[in-house]
């Protein structure tokens, strides 16, 4: 998809979307600190910082819990897996949050990348994750890769949705292998088929409208954080 959708990369932006700063004793509360790695999905091409998905889960934390949210994205449009473990591997990064997300292969499959290596990178991209978590598997969220095949760009392929859904199974064996969480969200974007809001108007990526049903999703698998 780098063909396609080339634009701004966003690498790392720490404290990018930070809410509820207490004023009134003049502190502030800790934040809950939240890695989100990915590609274009998780940086919100096509719409505004404040609609990406994880901009949207923290309205919620702060909104339900009252707790404030400090995300770092290391993400960019058309980053493949490998992409995405290089950034890793030259990033200067916390060494520790409390909140990761994981969501890659799109580009991937998009690039025509083997399956075999997306297993292999993945892996190793999940145990980086878990390693910044501090090894605690309640921490780590994969999120699977939207459907583009509903989008008018994909429209009709059928090669896209099975392409689509064999990463996926690959990413879901991976993330029950280490035990960690599944957001399932292919779902919520094969439904952009039959309604036009659910995509942003350039025809590829979701709109803020859902991602804002992949926020709520999202939100309900965290909430047992705040608890």
């Amino acid at each position: 998809m780098k063909a396609l959708i080339t634009g701004f990369l966003l690498i790392l932006t720490c404290g990018a979307v930070l809410y509820g700063q207490t004023a009134d004793s003049g502190t502030e509360k800790q934040a809950f600190h939240w890695l989100a790695l990915g590609d274009s999905y998780t940086i919100g091409a096509s719409v505004k910082a404040a609609e990406r998905f994880p901009a949207q889960t923290a309205r919620h934390i702060q909104n339900r819990f009252q707790k404030e949210t400090d995300i770092d994205y290391m993400a960019a449009t058309g980053w493949t897996s490998e992409d995405l473990q290089d950034a890793l591997a030259n990033s200067d990064l916390k060494q520790h949050y409390d909140w990761v997300t994981l969501l890659i292969g799109v580009n991937d499959q998009y690039q025509g990348l083997d399956t075999g290596g997306y297993r292999t990178r993945f892996t190793q991209l999940l145990k980086t994750a878990l390693r910044l978590v501090q090894g605690n598997k309640e921490r780590v969220c994969v999120m699977s890769i939207p459907d583009y095949s509903a989008t008018p760009f994909g429209r009709g392929s059928g090669s896209i949705h099975r392409e689509i859904a064999n990463f996926n199974r690959i990413n879901y064996d991976i993330a029950c292998q280490y035990q960690v969480g599944y957001c399932d969200i292919t779902g919520i974007s094969q439904t952009a088929a039959g309604n036009p809001s659910l995509t942003a108007m350039d025809h590829l990526h979701p709109s803020g409208k859902q991602y804002q049903l992949w926020a709520m999703k999202l939100f309900e698998r965290m909430s047992r954080l705040f608890q």
